[in-house]
């Protein structure tokens, strides 16, 4: 089965890019590296659970 939807315009979300370990200064940033890709695989994984919900077959 398809992972996309009837049109071809519902493709799967994708995870964010895992910071490298020099990606970070060490240096106390707010937010830091870590806190943005912590944020941004909460959101991956909302986004993940709607579209399967939208496509419960496609990991069958």
């Amino acid at each position: 089965m398809s992972a996309e939807g009837p049109a071809g315009n519902d493709p799967r979300p994708e995870p964010p890019e895992k910071p490298l370990p020099s990606d970070c200064c060490e240096g106390g940033c707010d937010p830091c590296v870590h806190d943005t890709y912590q944020e941004a695989l909460e959101h991956y994984a909302r986004e993940l659970a709607r579209w399967r919900e939208r496509h419960p077959h496609a990991d069958a």
